[in-house]
């Protein structure tokens, strides 16, 4: 008897064991998840912007660099800076419109905005996002991109910059990120860059976006990475990216890159749209 009841018992026992194998399994996959869901939203918003309300940007959060320069911002770009030019930027349907037109103001060609959030959103460290759809013309030169805001080591390049998105018409099928410092930049030809391949810049809209701490700088389309440049050694020449930097989005034309293959006149106007901006500490 003792026998017969000791055979049942593992014949039970061998039933249960693999449905509490899969259920460890199944536990443990989902604490395993759940500790990377936790590790994720780790992260607070600290500034962001919608753009729920119409018309022009809000200005608690965004101004506007202005004019053309006789250098045109130091890469011979053909449009003038607006401020507060509604036909520039402005908001609609929930969206950001930065728009390039072909007109004549002052001595340039045409007209667009750049918005910085410099004073009213400056941040050390964090993952800066943009939602955006990219304008598609032989010319154009929108960029999402970053800068000091005290400028502690010096002028450009000393100071550093980040490029989070940069988009040249006559390529229409790439966006590049790149870093900028006294030892790398596009002057001496040492810039750190890489570009991403998407043939859907003009269709559709991609989250163009930054992770920055103290010792790397990632960039990202759509959560994959394809830029990464980490801090080679101490001191600002190499790693200027240890003070706080500022968000820059604009629609520039023609220019030193943006004009390699021309400019195509009859493709204006060009609209950068922006569905949102979120930075995360």
């Amino acid at each position: 008897m003792r026998n017969t009841e000791t055979q049942r018992a593992l014949r039970n026992t061998e039933k249960i064991y693999p449905i509490m194998k899969y259920l460890i399994i199944g536990l443990t996959l989902l604490l395993s998840f759940a500790c990377s869901s936790n590790k994720g939203g780790s992260r607070k918003l600290v500034w962001s912007d919608d753009f729920d309300k119409p018309g022009l940007p809000d200005d608690s959060k965004w101004s506007d660099d202005t004019g053309g320069n006789t250098t045109g911002w130091g890469n011979n770009e053909w449009q003038n800076y607006t401020v507060r030019k509604i036909e520039n930027a402005f908001v609609k349907d929930g969206m950001l419109h930065i728009k390039a037109i072909r007109e004549s103001i002052s001595d340039k060609q045409y007209s667009s905005a750049r918005l910085v959030s410099k004073g009213k959103g400056d941040w050390l460290y964090g993952r800066i996002e943009v939602r955006a759809k990219l304008p598609g013309a032989r010319g154009i030169w929108p960029a999402i991109w970053m800068l000091p805001t005290d400028w502690a080591y010096g002028g450009w390049p000393k100071s550093g910059e980040i490029d989070i998105m940069e988009h040249v018409g006559y390529m229409p099928d790439s966006v590049f990120a790149s870093v900028h410092t006294e030892n790398y930049n596009h002057v001496i030809h040492t810039q750190r860059t890489k570009g991403f391949y998407d043939s859907n810049l003009h269709r559709r809209f991609h989250v163009y976006a930054v992770e920055w701490d103290s010792t790397t700088v990632n960039t990202f389309v759509d959560d994959h990475m394809y830029f990464s440049f980490k801090k080679e050694a101490a001191g600002p020449k190499v790693w200027p990216f240890d003070q706080k930097f500022h968000l820059l989005l604009n629609v520039a034309v023609g220019g030193n890159w943006g004009a390699v293959k021309g400019v195509d006149t009859t493709a204006f106007p060009q609209e950068m749209i922006v569905d949102y901006v979120r930075v995360y500490q």
